[in-house]
């Protein structure tokens, strides 16, 4: 069972590595985040998120919250 979840891990974080490779921002991070360090904030739909990310990237907007 061990040999299965190290697996699944790796795989996660495989996956993980090839989505910011190629620019697409990790959703579950930043829901984290913002459970962390934001709890006032409302929690965006991944579809707001994404679209939101693709802006500051290509339209050169703002920086980090933190």
């Amino acid at each position: 069972m061990e040999l299965v979840a190290r697996w699944q891990a790796f795989r996660k974080r495989a996956v993980q590595t090839a989505r910011l490779c190629c620019g697409v921002p990790d959703y579950e991070g930043y829901v984290k985040h913002l459970h962390e360090h934001h709890p006032d904030r409302p929690v965006p739909s991944y579809a707001e998120f994404f679209r939101e990310r693709q802006e500051a990237r290509y339209k050169g907007g703002g920086g980090r919250c933190c």
